[in-house]
């Protein structure tokens, strides 16, 4: 803080600090204090002493006497606005003597004042920091320090300039960063303090925007009434947050959703395709960061492609009716039509049909070709044709002929053709019984016969004969082989037993004769 600025009184110590001059004849002359440092328009006490008892002060400030002695005096000086050197005189001896005092006055600067930084400042780019100080004294002991925070970036003593400058090179690190400039008045040495004053701090945004532009993903083209999505994007922002997205259709500026995610900028809005806006358009991506921008530009068409007409005289008709067919599209597109004879491309083809009863639920097919901005597109529409004929039985659908083997899993089918479809009816002859039609069973004797399938519905009736022929084996016939098989088994089982006990008899007779044959021959007559 500054001294007060009141009168200054002087200490007793300053009397034995004084300086003694030695003058003409002898005389002495002394003034105190030798030297002064005071704050701008403050006050100092001279004394001036000599042998003789004529002494004056001669100064530029408003002085008065205060006190006065024998052979000496003491002025006080007032309101001193710069530095001076008061001469203290006097007059012995018709000599004049003189000795002067050194008032040095201080102040501090009245103004300091960084000055404003730019907007935005591009990283990598230096950047001029500019203080301007106006006033202050002594200027010798005045410095000016350059400030980022707390950190000290530049220092310049003893400043004679009302304006002192420093160099930086503007980083990432300085977005968000406050500068200021600090005045610093040292009268430590004049046994004073160390007096600052520090301007308002101003805040720096640095930033990078890439030389690249925009991605820009729309679609090139888009129907009148649909609703698509664009999106923009940009990689190597800082601070991507801070930037600004402009998307404009045309004339209509568009409303998108941002995202930020570290450096990357994500931009999305859903753009209309109105009937009114029909054309070209040029879609433009704008991306602002600091005092830079980067475009991106797309040219959309929009476009109106209504599908082709497709008529027929009539959709339901009787068969070998002539049915005309037409097929029509939208102003600027040519058609391709089922059916109809080859030819150039127009904007319409028909031709007419004389239907048969396979002509029952063809599809005609209508299709609309339309170039836009070098992109072919494609639009279809399809009638189906009803032909009304009477029921119908053939070999294909409903075979006249089965053979199957009993036992066997099979499905019987038999399907009457015809249109409104036929009601199908098959009956065994002599039992009634109905032909299982159409599921899944396994083949029994009893189906096999001949049966009458009739076809009726409000168009027609018809009739046709069905066999059915299931081959199966006659369980008695086997029985009678088995027993007759057994039998014959028994007998000739029989007549092996009886031969061989026969055998067995003879055998034992001839014996006992060979032994009653020997007997005799071994008895003496």
């Amino acid at each position: 803080m500054a001294p007060d600025a009141t009168q200054l009184t002087l200490p007793a110590i300053l009397t034995l600090l004084g300086v003694l001059l030695p003058g003409p004849g002898g005389a002495q002359i002394s003034v105190q204090p030798p030297k002064a440092i005071i704050p701008r328009g403050g006050s100092v006490q001279v004394n001036c002493s000599d042998s003789c008892d004529l002494l004056g002060l001669e100064t530029q400030s408003i002085k008065r006497e205060v006190a006065h002695g024998n052979n000496w005096k003491t002025y006080e000086l007032s309101n001193i606005q710069e530095d001076g050197s008061p001469i203290c005189f006097s007059n012995c001896h018709k000599q004049q003597t003189k000795v002067a005092t050194s008032i040095t006055v201080y102040w501090f600067p009245e103004r300091v004042e960084l000055e404003s930084l730019p907007h935005w400042q591009p990283v990598g780019k230096n950047l001029t920091l500019r203080c301007q100080v106006e006033g202050g004294a002594p200027r010798p002991h005045l410095s000016v320090v350059l400030l980022r925070g707390e950190e000290e970036l530049s220092r310049q003593m003893k400043v004679n300039l009302t304006e002192v400058t420093a160099t930086v090179l503007a980083g990432r690190d300085d977005h968000g960063a406050n500068f200021s400039c600090r005045t610093e008045l040292d009268l430590r040495s004049e046994g004073l303090g160390l007096f600052q004053n520090i301007s308002v701090p101003r805040q720096l945004r640095t930033f990078v925007l890439p030389v690249t532009n925009p991605h820009l993903a729309t679609p090139l083209i888009m129907e009148v009434g649909t609703r698509q999505l664009v999106n923009c994007t940009l990689v190597g922002l800082f601070p991507a947050s801070e930037a600004q997205v402009q998307l404009v259709l045309g004339d209509q500026k568009l409303e998108p959703t941002i995202k930020y995610n570290d450096d990357f900028l994500w931009a999305s809005a859903w753009v209309e395709a109105k009937p009114k806006e029909e054309g070209n358009h040029q879609l433009t991506c704008a991306v602002t960061l600091g005092n830079e921008s980067r475009m991106s530009h797309q040219t959309v068409t929009i476009y109106s492609f209504p599908p082709p007409s497709l008529n027929l005289s009539q959709l339901e008709v009787s068969e070998l009716t002539v049915v005309s067919v037409e097929c029509k599209a939208h102003a600027g597109a040519v058609v391709m039509l089922s059916g109809a004879p080859a030819g150039p491309p127009a904007p319409s083809a028909q031709f007419q049909l004389n239907v048969t009863a396979e002509d029952n639920g063809h599809s005609f097919l209508c299709s609309a070709v339309l170039e836009v901005a070098g992109e072919v597109l494609y639009k279809n529409e399809t009638l189906k044709l009803s032909v009304l004929y009477g029921p119908q039985l053939n070999e294909k659908d409903c075979p006249g002929n089965w053979t199957w083997q009993e036992g066997s899993q099979q499905t019987l089918r038999c399907q009457a053709s015809g249109n409104p479809t036929p009601k199908l009816d098959c009956r065994q002859n002599g039992t009634g019984s109905l032909l299982p039609i159409g599921d899944l069973h396994p083949v029994k004797r009893e189906i096999a016969g001949t049966y009458v399938c009739r076809a009726k519905s409000s168009r027609g009736e018809v009739i046709r004969q069905v066999i059915v022929n299931v081959i199966y084996h006659d369980n008695n016939m086997i029985i009678i082989m088995l027993v007759t098989a057994a039998f014959i088994v028994s007998v000739v089982l029989t007549g092996a037993y009886l031969y061989n006990r026969q055998r067995k008899i003879r055998e034992y007779k001839l014996q006992k004769a060979q032994e009653a044959a020997a007997m005799k021959l071994n008895t003496p007559p």
